[in-house]
């Protein structure tokens, strides 16, 4: 784990490996410990790099500067992991892996910063905008930390976030997603969500990638649906998608074998990565 200071927070990152660099962008309200089993098991492959986003996980916002930076739009977050990546003087073009809110961000740094990217591996998100509805559950979700704290937020999204027989069946587990959850910060989680609800609708980005795109998505997702995800597959030119049996929103953390074959086979088919 390293920290380091590229403008107005501390930030915490995983840095292991050699070969392509492998950005791991975590989802809300999470941090960069999802990725676990993917540092452990593809740093062999490729260079990982996984930052804990501003507001989560070990990366502390200076104590006066979190308002100035409401709401956390994901192009923001983008240029956040850009000056990651300037800071470890990677300069090659990356391959970028989001979950859900990590999704959002790898559209936008996508569109901001095109040459950097070599690569997007989409993990349980979408590319369209929020609905009417979803905009008012954000709102209502700020309004409810503001009120609350951040374990009002993590016991009405827990249940979800995973498969309901892993939920049923795997405490270790649910345990570990909580405790990643309630890392988060009340600045965080409602600069996160202000940023979402007002994020740019992505879809019509997607004819015009011409990169490898791998599309993963698990069959029990709570919040993606499959037809969201085949509609990413259809627009995105030559692009994969999986749909993982028996996984959830975190299907990662859920499937993390699977996960990561499909990943290593995906570099080893566009990157020249090796077995």
């Amino acid at each position: 784990m390293k920290n380091m200071r590229p403008s107005d927070y501390s930030l915490a990152l995983e840095d292991r490996g050699m070969g392509i660099p492998l950005m791991f962008i975590h989802g809300y309200p999470l941090n960069r410990n999802i990725w676990k089993r993917q540092w452990e098991d593809l740093a062999d492959l490729v260079h990982v790099i996984a930052p804990d986003l501003r507001g989560h996980g070990e990366s502390v916002l200076a104590a006066n500067e979190a308002r100035n930076f409401y709401p956390f739009s994901m192009e923001l977050l983008a240029d956040d992991c850009v000056h990651v990546l300037d800071i470890l003087k990677i300069t090659q073009p990356v391959i970028l892996c989001g979950l859900s809110m990590g999704g959002y961000i790898s559209f936008a740094l996508y569109r901001k910063y095109p040459d950097r990217v070599a690569g997007l591996i989409l993990a349980a998100t979408r590319s369209n905008a929020d609905s009417p509805d979803a905009r008012i559950n954000r709102q209502n979700a700020v309004d409810l930390v503001r009120s609350s704290g951040v374990q009002s937020i993590v016991d009405s999204m827990l249940p979800r976030m995973l498969a309901p027989k892993t939920f049923a069946e795997n405490p270790r587990l649910v345990q570990q997603v909580q405790d990643i959850m309630l890392s988060s910060t009340v600045e965080g989680i409602i600069g996160d969500s202000l940023g979402m609800k007002d994020r740019p609708d992505s879809t019509g980005l997607l004819s015009g990638i011409h990169l490898p795109t791998l599309i993963l998505l698990g069959a029990e997702d709570q919040f993606i649906s499959t037809r969201e995800a085949e509609g990413m597959h259809a627009a995105i030119q030559d692009s994969r998608l999986v749909v993982m049996p028996d996984a959830g929103h975190l299907l990662n953390m859920e499937k993390p074998e699977l996960f990561n074959h499909e990943i290593r086979g995906f570099i080893n088919s566009f990157f020249g990565g090796k077995q």
